[in-house]
């Protein structure tokens, strides 16, 4: 049986139930739930069935420790008390990183100094050596003091979990790919029912959908910062990567369709599906987003319309809004998901959410409308 560890699962403000549910399907048991955090219990391989399987995580942590600490001295000791021989090798490069809030320790340049001279220390008693010259894998310990309370973890992710590998080119303000994979699992979609992008961009929530369909991983074709230490089995890599590639739909026949104004972000939407292996599963056009086929039943309708950043003007939003307000009345079997990070949406398209649900895409925020139609009449 393997060693039992504690993971600290981070997302975005606002979806931490979806992540809460993600993990539930895998197994895990929640220890703990706070703004953006998860705490689960779990094994050495889990670091692995994590980082690869989670579509809304934005990052996995070993949780180390959690202490009060109202004094420098209270956090050195914490801080040595941690078993880091266990994760670090002596030639690691080691970078602590955190925030304080609330707290009597609120100098988190003195934190940060006081942290990693305790990891020296223990390290030094460990291995019986003074010198560590940090020329190995980088290490990046995590810590938040919140009313003296420390929190202490390691991260296994390295780079954002939404950082899938497949969007090598993307057009102004794109959407996170942990975000579009929330919006996705938020909505009514299932893989028999066709869903629909007609404001599309660099292709995400088109591709995050097709990636849900088929149950592929998301983290299948990258590199996790863990993998380099040296520390943790490689084989456990392998086996959860070959457990993944074995649970893929292929059989599945997915109805997606994902279209743009901008003809050039159709070509990108186009190589980034092809990056993420789902080209085929993705119908891609360049059009109006009022010139569309709608023409088909109980359709989902999910999108990302332009705002901040990625609009003109006022104007072409307004116009925009009044598209989709058309588009709702005209169309009463669909539901409707946008976010968007206009506050006065509800009132513009003159219909009020089933559910709204606040969140972030990184640091703007944003408003995620639901509008639900009806259920699909069953042909049985």
């Amino acid at each position: 049986m393997m060693e039992k560890i504690k993971l600290l699962v981070k997302t975005e403000f606002g979806i931490e139930a979806v992540t809460k549910r993600e993990l539930k399907t895998l197994g895990y048991n929640i220890i703990n739930t706070d703004n953006g955090r998860i705490a689960i219990e779990a094994t050495i391989k889990d670091i692995a069935v994590t980082n690869i399987k989670l579509r809304t995580a934005e990052r996995v942590l070993i949780l180390n420790n959690q202490f009060k600490a109202f004094t420098f001295e209270h956090l050195f000791q914490g801080t040595k008390a941690v078993a880091w021989e266990k994760w670090l090798v002596p030639s690691g490069r080691f970078v602590v990183k955190g925030r304080s809030k609330n707290s009597k320790l609120h100098s988190v340049p003195s934190c940060q100094s006081i942290i990693k001279k305790a990891i020296i220390e223990r390290l030094s008693s460990v291995y019986r050596r003074t010198r560590f010259p940090e020329n190995g894998p980088e290490y990046v310990i995590d810590f938040f003091i919140e009313k003296d309370i420390v929190t202490l973890a390691l991260d296994t992710s390295g780079p954002g979990l939404h950082k899938r590998g497949y969007r090598q080119t993307s057009g102004v303000a794109p959407l996170k790919e942990t975000l579009a994979a929330s919006m996705v699992l938020l909505s009514y979609w299932r893989p028999h029912r066709l869903l629909l992008d007609p404001m599309c961009g660099s292709g995400t929530i088109a591709i995050e959908a097709a990636m849900v369909g088929r149950n592929i991983p998301p983290g299948l074709n990258r590199k996790f910062a863990a993998e380099s230490w040296g520390t943790i089995d490689q084989d456990l890599w392998q086996q959860v990567r070959s457990e993944g590639l074995a649970e893929i739909n292929h059989d599945l026949k997915l109805k997606i369709k994902a279209s743009d104004i901008d003809s050039q972000l159709i070509e990108i939407a186009k190589e980034n599906a092809d990056q993420a292996g789902v080209a085929a599963d993705i119908v891609f056009t360049t059009g109006d987003i009022a010139d569309i086929d709608y023409l088909e039943e109980y359709g989902i309708l999910i999108t990302n319309p332009p705002y901040g950043e990625r609009i003109g003007s006022d104007a072409e939003l307004e116009q925009i809004e009044y598209t989709l307000k058309e588009l709702m009345f005209q169309h009463r079997t669909w539901s409707f998901y946008i976010v968007t990070a206009d506050p006065n949406f509800e009132k513009t398209v003159n219909r009020k959410a089933d559910r709204k649900r606040k969140l972030y895409n990184g640091r703007i925020k944003v408003d995620y409308y639901q509008f639900y139609g009806p259920r699909p009449v069953s042909n049985t």
